[in-house]
Formats: C-alpha cells, structure tokens, sequence
C-alpha cells in the first residue's frame, strides 16, 4: 500500500486524496524538464493535471525566481495540492487552481510548461472516478494537451512531458498538428539492456538545429545526479 505522504530533502508531499502517488514519473519529469532564461518579469511555469503538487513545488525549487501555477481537475487533489504547495518553502510562489485545462485561460503565458498527462485509451475504467480521471485520455486527448500547451506557451517557451514509450508515435503526431516542435527526448528504462517503459519529450515553438536525444536508466548514474537535490536515501517506486 502506498504511504500516505512522501518527504524529500526541502518539502513533504501528503497524497492520501490523489488517486496517483508520487512515483518515479512524476520525479523524474520534475528533475529533467527545462525552462529557457528570461528577462524582465518574473518566469512562469504552468503544471497541467498536477496531481498532489510534487512536479509544481520541485519546479518551484529548481528554479527560485519562477512563479508556478498548478491546475487539476480533481477537486480532492487539487485541495491537497494547495496544501502541500502552502507547507512548502515556495508558498509564496505557487497557486493552484481547480480547473480543466480545456477552461483554463491565461493573458501572460508560460515559459515553461509541464504534464505528467493520462495515457490509458480504450482500456477497462477503474470504478474509481478520480484515479480513472488521472489514468485515462478521456478527459484529456494528446490533441487537447498538445493545442492547449501551444495556446499556454510563450513563443520562447518550452512544453515538457513523460509519457508510455508505446504512446510516443501518437504524441508526436499530436504535437505536430498543434504546431510544436521537438526539442529533447529522453528514453526511460529500468534496466541498461531493456526496451525503454517511459519517454521524457520536450517541444517548443521553434525548430532546433538538433533533437538531442539521450536516455536514463532508473537507479544509474544520471538519474542519481538530477535528483539528488530531492531525494534522501529512499525513492519513489
């Protein structure tokens, strides 16, 4: 059974209303995504479907001078963001908000934009309406996540996600009909000689002279390095 909260080194993350608990996607999406540097204003970062709050407050962390807004749709797990977001040390700089991405709306724009979306389609419906929220594309298409982030995203900006390596073609495609072009890509595996299980993908609005691509093995080296300002000995299954 999962734990009803998680600590790391700065803030504690408590989930026991979040269908979805802290784990190693989540994380790690945290640890790797980038925001481009600015100037003038403050930077902002957007976290879509942000769950318990544990991608939005390590963002938060990383980069000190951003402000980062969190939306979700789930109405438990929104309340417990706003909570773990007011313990933290970076209270001041997050806000959450109970919303579909679908209603959101934003004048400014964001400079970095994250999501750890749903990814299950056409499979059995968990009687649990909040964790089939969290799970399933029903509420949120790779087509409504790819054209709302390009709609969110400055021109400068940068939209990051992690997803199923199965699901890679379909987001790719999603991402091109909504005008987003590829900038990073990062093959997750558990193991040096397995197939990759989750694929970390980040877009912008201008094409790059290069795709870098590059992968992560869970417990390896690099994977120890971004998150070592997180983590104590004990990590996220």
């Amino acid at each position: 059974m999962s734990n009803d909260y998680f600590k790391f080194k700065q803030f504690t993350i408590f989930q026991q209303d979040c269908a979805m608990k802290v784990g190693t996607d989540a994380t790690l999406l945290g640890a790797w995504a980038e925001m481009p540097q600015t100037e003038g204003e403050p930077a902002r970062i957007l976290d879509i479907g942000c769950g318990s709050g544990i991608i939005a407050i390590m963002m938060a962390q990383r980069y000190q001078f951003a402000n980062v807004v969190g939306i979700e749709i789930d109405g438990k797990a929104a309340a417990q963001a706003t909570e773990n977001a007011k313990a933290s040390p970076f209270s001041g700089r997050i806000s959450i908000f109970h919303c579909p991405l679908q209603n959101f709306d934003d004048t400014h724009g964001f400079d970095a934009i994250v999501c750890n979306p749903p990814y299950f389609s056409n499979s059995l419906k968990c009687p649990d309406q909040s964790r089939t929220l969290s799970r399933h594309t029903d509420s949120l298409s790779f087509d409504e996540l790819f054209r709302n982030a390009y709609r969110l995203l400055t021109d400068d900006g940068e939209f990051s996600l992690i997803i199923p390596t199965l699901s890679l073609h379909s987001a790719e495609e999603a991402a091109a009909l909504a005008g987003l072009l590829p900038k990073r890509l990062c093959h997750v595996k558990t193991k040096a000689d397995k197939p990759a299980k989750r694929t970390m993908l980040s877009y912008t609005k201008k094409p790059q002279e290069k795709v870098v691509s590059h992968e992560i093995i869970v417990n390896g080296s690099e994977y120890n390095a971004i998150l070592r300002d997180f983590y104590f000995d004990r990590k996220p299954a």
